[in-house]
């Protein structure tokens, strides 16, 4: 391993805390500098951690832009990012400094399926009403017309980004003896699509969405993809899921969707400027909202850590990261 200025390890800078099984792999083969306090890290406060190390381990919630990798010492040779979206980071501004950056795709399926399933369920059966009703004081006891809500037997679930994720998602809800409709930027094969209806053009996947249920990733072009115009165009009481990135929906149109009946109800794991979302989704009864859990499990974020030191391995070691995307 590449030899620095602490001695016979390399020197590996943890800008979050990380699940102990991770900090512990990291602190047998590197020198660490971690962050227990889990404090947000400045650019200036990075690069003076980084002094003399060879790799950044990032997360998320790190705002990885063109002044923070300038910012970090010519020693530093990879980026790993605790996760899978990259959109944190300035990928041309890593490859412009030779900067590699390296994520953690294929660990966190299935817990992110989960949790597109537990939105799902929780919005059509109206589960943060009730709960709220129950923890307030509120609940009176059983009638015919309490919380009635949506069921998913028989309704048309729209996948918008049919990847690992979103393929996990609808075995899960054909569990549920829903219809699968899905639009990507190519078609599965058949074996994969087990059934699913392939629309071509996302326009056309929206009206026969009674769920719609998003996938894809943040980029410039899809920056709220899921505008006014696009909600009007699913059926009335529809039921909005998102689990991919907050900035692919337009905020002030989900919202005016919710009160207006457009949409039924949505759950939501992330938010656009998270954790500082939009305010007024406080006040919206039918949204179900959570922080950003959907690869929240121990053997997911254990699995996540350990892809990025396994790409971090590699480059100290002289191979390819396994996971490199600049």
């Amino acid at each position: 391993m590449a030899q620095t200025l602490d001695g016979g390890r390399p020197v590996l800078v943890l800008t979050r805390r990380l699940p102990d099984a991770v900090e512990q792999r990291a602190a047998r083969d590197y020198v660490v500098r971690a962050n227990p306090e889990d404090r947000p890290l400045s650019p200036a406060d990075l690069a003076e951690r980084a002094q003399g190390a060879v790799a950044v381990l990032c997360a998320a919630c790190d705002r990885m832009d063109a002044a923070a990798i300038a910012a970090l010492p010519g020693s530093v040779r990879i980026l790993a990012t605790f996760s899978v979206g990259t959109d944190h980071i300035d990928l041309a501004a890593a490859a412009a400094r030779g900067l590699i950056v390296a994520n953690t795709p294929g660990v966190l399926t299935d817990a992110t399926a989960d949790i597109a399933l537990l939105l799902m369920l929780g919005a059509a059966r109206r589960a943060s009403e009730g709960e709220r009703m129950v923890r307030d004081g509120a609940w009176t006891g059983w009638t015919p017309t309490q919380l009635l809500g949506t069921h998913l037997g028989g309704k048309r679930l729209g996948i918008l980004g049919m990847g690992r994720i979103g393929q996990a998602v609808a075995r899960r809800a054909r569990a549920f003896g829903m219809t699968i409709h899905y639009s990507n930027r190519r078609r599965l094969p058949p074996d994969q699509e087990d059934g699913a209806v392939f629309h071509a053009d996302p326009e056309e996947l929206l009206p026969v969405s009674d769920f719609l249920s998003l996938h894809f990733p943040a980029t410039a072009e899809t920056r709220h993809w899921l505008n006014a115009e696009r909600i009007a165009r699913l059926p009335r009481g529809a039921i909005l899921v998102n689990t991919a990135r907050g900035t692919v929906v337009d905020d002030r149109a989900v919202i005016a969707a919710l009160r207006s009946g457009q949409l039924a109800a949505a759950g939501l794991d992330v938010f656009e400027g998270e954790p500082d979302l939009h305010p007024d989704y406080r006040g919206v009864s039918n949204a179900v909202l959570l922080p950003h859990l959907g690869s929240a499990t121990v053997e997911t974020r254990n699995a996540m850590g350990f892809k990025a030191l396994d790409n971090i391995d590699a480059l100290v070691a002289g191979r390819e990261p396994p996971d490199r995307v600049v």
